[in-house]
């Protein structure tokens, strides 16, 4: 069945379609991988752009596979923005078919370090998660300082493609930075009034940047990759943090089972709140226009209550 996906996929490559409807509407075409490149690189677009999350909404990126449709979408754009090569392995084999010289691959976290967070050996059967064994946290959007070193990459991008829009590209830009630089003082400010500074996750480890940066101890019931579920011993221990810390609250990330979550609160007492990593967003966030700095806000609040 492979070389028949490969056929229908050369075949649809080959058709002119909406991409010559694109390409009369004079904008840059651009396709990001996840939410947070996405509202960046629309934002710095401006009308000047038609940008597209190549996620679905909605869908996790952890277990995402690209479609035929998705590899052709990228095909006919001017950019391809993604994180890296940790958070989206996938992509991987979308940047080995591009034309290079028609498509500019732009990854958004170049310059950036990736901390390290614990991993796990389990595999989901039949998958090979390029989380494990590596140690790097790929969700470096949530340093806030690293979304500004993002946003520099996606305007340096714009630049090189379209100099003569230079001047618009780096307005919207100053503006988006300005931005994230008072979402990060609001984030400084709120959580250093904050009496607890335990920050506990009934998910995946991905607020690790975000801990590291405001001064929270981080401990999450699974390791990087979404998929490692934890053991009962570990649960037990979470448990037990949440009676020595006296923890009113537990967190769960949005797209991902509240399961675990929900379990040490029944055990505890606690309440559950949600944390958004960003990733993606539904169907309905999208059309409602959510932003990743209206995200961030929302986060911002869960935790200056969890952390009473």
């Amino acid at each position: 069945m492979k070389w028949l996906t490969m056929l229908l996929l050369a075949l649809v490559l080959m058709l002119p379609g909406c991409s010559r409807q694109e390409r009369q509407s004079g904008k840059l075409q651009v396709v990001t991988t996840l939410f947070p490149l996405y509202d960046f690189a629309r934002t710095i677009g401006g009308d000047k752009a038609q940008v597209t999350l190549l996620l679905p909404p909605g869908v996790e990126p952890h277990s995402f596979e690209p479609r035929p449709e998705d590899v052709v979408r990228v095909n006919r754009a001017d950019l391809f923005v993604y994180t890296n090569a940790v958070m989206e392995p996938w992509a991987a084999n979308i940047i080995s078919g591009l034309d290079k010289g028609k498509v500019a691959v732009v990854e958004g976290g170049r310059g950036i370090h990736l901390m390290q967070g614990p991993v796990s050996d389990q595999h989901r059967e039949g998958h090979d998660d390029a989380h494990d064994g590596k140690g790097g946290d790929p969700h470096i959007w949530l340093d806030f300082d690293n979304a500004r070193t993002i946003v520099r990459n996606i305007l340096a991008a714009y630049v090189t493609r379209d100099p003569a829009n230079k001047a618009y590209y780096e307005q919207n830009a100053a503006g988006l930075d300005r931005q994230l630089a008072a979402l990060d003082q609001r984030f400084k400010d709120t959580l250093a009034n904050c009496p607890k500074k335990v920050l506990l996750h009934g998910g995946h480890y991905a607020f690790g940047y975000m801990a590291r940066r405001y001064g929270l101890k981080y401990i999450s019931a699974s390791a990087v990759n979404a998929d490692a579920e934890p053991t009962p011993a570990k649960l037990a221990e979470l448990v037990q943090i949440m009676r020595r810390e006296h923890l009113g609250y537990v967190y769960t990330e949005e797209l991902l089972s509240p399961r675990v979550a929900e379990t040490i609160a029944r055990e505890t007492g606690a309440k559950v709140l949600m944390l958004r990593a960003g990733h993606n967003v539904t169907k309905d966030e999208l059309q409602k226009g959510v932003t990743f700095v209206s995200l961030m806000e929302e986060n911002l609040k869960n935790l200056k209550t969890g952390l009473q």
